[in-house]
């Protein structure tokens, strides 16, 4: 009997710390989520590509909050900047 208590509760404990574990991971992926945000971009300072085709690389942007080109920034504070999120 008392085997069996203590397997049940080292199995507790495991169950448990594997639900910490992954709320841990949900917690630093949204922590690290970006989105692309338009209108924000510093001239030269674009992410990739713009919207209408006049360039296709990072840095290639020619005017400061163009609102053609984005940069990457963290989930959530794109309008709050200003921007538009496509």
């Amino acid at each position: 009997m008392r085997n069996q208590s203590l397997v049940a509760a080292a199995l507790a404990g495991l169950m448990l710390a594997a639900a910490q574990g992954a709320s841990a991971a949900d917690d630093m992926a949204k922590k690290d989520a970006k989105e692309k945000c338009y209108g924000v971009a510093k001239a030269g300072q674009n992410d990739c590509a713009n919207k209408s085709g006049t360039h296709a690389c990072q840095g290639q942007s020619k005017a400061d909050n163009d609102p053609t080109d984005f940069k990457l920034v963290p989930a959530g504070s794109c309008e709050k900047m200003g921007g538009k999120k496509a």
